[in-house]
């Protein structure tokens, strides 16, 4: 039985010879259309990554840490310095009392107000090591927040262990008073016959402690607890001071406002 021939997949050229291969023998290529144009002219897209933040953030952590640390070493220093200076110096504040006070004079009419006060008072320094400079000492006297007199201290150095006793005049010489003020004195004397007291001591003190010296701070003492009997003759009243109470309290400044 006979071979079947087929012909070849491409004819041969019309003078004998086989028709040449397109593209080296590949598929015939087609033009390109536009969105094939276009990709072709477009750059590759290559996604960004994130910028790295792990240096910074380490650098951050590493400044509070040190920040805390620097923070908590001089807390601690300045609480060894200051149980040092406890224990070597065992500083106190000093005290104030009213020793007496006597009220010579308290003539009250519709408008004004004169009075006259002898007061005395001991400052105590209780400290070994310790010693206060004082200012002048600004005193102010006043009933239910009125002020009926007014005097003033010397400046005073106040040695350790030492007891110093004070005493001074306070007076109002013809203080004009509002209606309201003047009821209210009457008042007070009308109805308990005594009027309570307020004795205000302003003044700066400077402390020496060894060779050290400290800048100069405002205090204030407070004596709070006195009743006063006003006198009806020439004869002077004498007001219990046995129970008074006095407080020292520091007097910062800010700007515009003490503390």
């Amino acid at each position: 039985m006979a071979d079947r021939v087929y012909p070849a997949a491409k004819p041969a050229a019309a003078n004998g010879t086989a028709a040449p291969a397109v593209n080296g023998g590949a598929n015939p290529a087609f033009p390109a259309n536009k969105a094939q144009l276009y990709n072709a002219t477009r750059p590759t897209y290559r996604p960004q990554l994130p910028p790295r933040r792990k240096h910074r953030r380490s650098c951050c952590c590493c400044c509070c840490l040190w920040t805390t640390f620097f923070i908590i070493t001089i807390v601690l220093l300045a609480a060894i310095a200051g149980a040092i200076f406890w224990v070597l110096y065992r500083p106190q504040r000093p005290s104030f009392s009213v020793s007496s006070l006597q009220v010579s004079q308290f003539n009250l009419t519709s408008t004004k107000l004169v009075s006259k006060f002898n007061l005395t008072v001991i400052a105590r320094n209780p400290n070994k090591k310790v010693t206060f400079f004082y200012d002048p000492i600004n005193i102010s006297f006043s009933s239910d927040d009125l002020d009926i007199g007014s005097g003033s201290l010397p400046a005073l150095t106040h040695g350790t262990k030492n007891v110093t006793t004070l005493k001074t005049v306070v007076s109002s010489s013809g203080q004009n008073l509002d209606d309201s003020a003047v009821s209210t004195l009457r008042s007070e004397l009308k109805n308990k016959k005594t009027l309570p007291l307020e004795i205000k001591l302003d003044t700066k003190v400077k402390v020496k402690v060894g060779s050290l010296k400290t800048k100069k701070v405002g205090i204030r003492v407070k004596c709070n607890g006195i009743k006063i009997t006003v006198p009806t003759g020439k004869s002077p009243t004498k007001a219990t001071t046995s129970d008074v109470k006095c407080d020292v309290d520091l007097r910062i400044k800010i700007w515009k406002w003490t503390f």
